[in-house]
């Protein structure tokens, strides 16, 4: 009984540490290299809410998202890793992603995005699920492809649209079909605030 109460306290202490911390590539010169072929490198940034805006921002984010900021794997202090894509000097994409709590722990979702925020790439890097041979499927996440924060807008506005047409790769653990679609929402509006906002805001500035 002793071994067992320390064993759930360790998988609970790991999952907190887990959601303390952003989502980074595992291996960002092998996936940067995989998805942008023609990429010549990439840079690095580390953006947090709290570094961004703070409780204003979060506010934002939650209404937008329509659901609450988880106060373990999303909290403001939490770091999320920007790869800005490179061909020579020029841009040519982007690479985020983000921590998502699941049915039986955390996910880390990753997304490649173009220079105007629409997915061209999504891949599932970690996910701790009976199915989760199912869910980084390519057939299933495929299914993400050339979505952009505007369609997320159409859903949470209740019309018809491509986030309506998604399918779930699993009947029994639709809760985390719920929590990737959830985070890939939240993953396009940091995107937005973080880097587009802040592009916006620079350009009025010069």
């Amino acid at each position: 009984m002793k071994k067992i109460i320390l064993l759930l306290l360790a998988l609970n202490f790991v999952q907190i540490i887990f959601g303390a911390v952003g989502c980074s590539l595992n291996d960002p010169d092998r996936d940067v290299k995989r998805i942008f072929p023609n990429s010549t490198g990439y840079k690095t940034e580390y953006i947090s809410i709290e570094s961004r805006g703070g409780k204003e921002l979060a506010t934002k984010i939650e209404v937008q998202l329509h659901d609450v900021l988880n106060p373990k794997y999303e909290a403001l202090s939490v770091d999320y890793s920007y790869y800005t894509i490179l061909r020579g000097k020029e841009m040519i994409g982007r690479i985020h992603g983000v921590n998502q709590k699941g049915i039986f722990g955390g996910m880390q979702l990753i997304l490649a995005t173009d220079l105007d925020g629409k997915i061209i790439d999504f891949f599932i890097q970690k996910i701790s699920s009976p199915h989760a041979k199912k869910f980084r499927n390519k057939e299933f996440t495929k299914q993400f492809i050339g979505l952009t924060i505007a369609d997320f807008d159409l859903f949470h506005a209740q019309k018809e649209g491509k986030i309506n047409k998604l399918i779930s790769p699993s009947e029994k653990y639709n809760d985390d079909f719920k929590s990737i679609v959830r985070g890939l929402n939240k993953n396009l509006l940091l995107l937005k605030y973080f880097q587009f906002e802040k592009e916006i805001s620079d350009k009025n500035r010069q």
